[in-house]
């Protein structure tokens, strides 16, 4: 069985070199493991300094297209190099890497796809008061949006098995984390998260600029994911919504009519008149998204079987391994 731990790279130059050679060597249940750097534009040499580390595989992306970008050409490389598991960590060494031993147990005993480490955002002391109170909101929002227990929804030390990787499908372009947790819920993927340890802080994060840049991105991926698996839920809640204002408003000027003041409140028939429109309207596209839903679920489908096919029957990509040479 094959291992390969991915590092998405955006100018790292300063700790890759630590972060690698802090990676296991071998682990129980695995008979090769290896190392594969996503280099995300970087013009400091983090590549070449990852392949002099001994890094077995690169991968330069063509720009600093972003961390999800990143993420999602990693696990294709690692799919077309024959892993079996792959382990996704961050270079700059947060994360304490004597702890993929933890990430792949649930995998390799059959009881998980997915696997996420958890760092106890809510007592870790790195984090700011603010920060942690934001994480563990966070993480609640998407636990009750994905169906999943998480703890820890923003934590990059993941470890996934090929099938899981090969249904990987990231669409927004700031982060890879909230999206495939609620991918995993709506396709009913076995997902468990296991407490792991993390290393001092190197830097500052280069993804979290301030509080609003991360509560507008983190809230953009998850509206617009849950959106995506969830359509008719969301739009029949609108759509009651806008109802059932609309019932309340015909109510009160039927009250003031029978009443004998209804010609003093035409405004709240107009009102309930266009809330009620709206509603249903709203109601028949959510309909209509539900039907595009399954389309998706279709195309997905197709997506996944042209994926495995492409691994499973094309001739295996010529890695570098530790000759120098390099993918593009």
């Amino acid at each position: 069985m094959k291992l390969i731990i991915q590092i998405p790279c955006h100018n790292e130059a300063q700790v890759i070199t630590q972060t690698v050679k802090s990676l296991p060597t071998n682990l129980d249940g695995f008979d090769t493991i290896e190392y594969l750097v996503i280099d995300d534009g970087s013009n400091d040499g983090t590549a070449e300094i990852a392949q002099n580390a001994g890094v077995h595989h690169v991968v330069t992306l063509p720009g600093h297209m972003g961390l999800a970008a990143a993420f999602t050409s990693g696990i294709d490389a690692c799919i077309k190099h024959g892993a079996d598991v792959i382990v996704n960590t961050d270079a700059d060494n947060q994360y304490h890497a004597e702890d993929i031993c933890l990430l792949v147990k649930p995998i390799l005993e059959g009881r998980a796809q997915i696997v996420v480490g958890d760092r106890g955002v809510a007592t870790l002391e790195k984090f700011s008061p603010g920060k942690r109170l934001l994480q563990r909101i966070g993480s609640w929002v998407v636990t009750q949006i994905s169906g999943i227990d998480i703890p820890d929804a923003t934590s990059g030390f993941r470890a996934l098995t090929r099938e899981a990787a090969l249904r990987t499908l990231v669409l927004n372009e700031y982060s890879y984390t909230l999206e495939t947790l609620i991918q995993a819920g709506a396709n009913r993927m076995p997902v468990e998260f296991v407490k792991i340890r993390t290393n001092p802080q190197t830097r500052p994060s280069r993804l979290i600029r301030n509080l609003t840049h991360y509560l507008t991105n983190s809230g953009t991926t998850i509206v617009r994911s849950y959106t995506m698996y969830r359509p008719l839920r969301v739009f029949t809640i609108l759509a009651i919504i806008l109802l059932l204002g609309g019932l309340a408003l015909g109510g009160r000027f039927l009250y003031f009519y029978f009443n004998g003041q209804g010609s003093g409140h035409l405004q709240s028939v107009v009102l309930a008149a266009v809330l009620l429109i709206v509603g249903f309207q709203v109601g028949l596209i959510g309909l209509v998204a539900d039907l595009i839903a399954f389309n998706r679920k279709i195309l997905e489908e197709v997506l996944y079987r042209m994926r495995y096919l492409e691994v499973n029957i094309a001739r295996p990509v010529k890695s570098k391994e530790v000759n120098g040479s390099r993918e593009g």
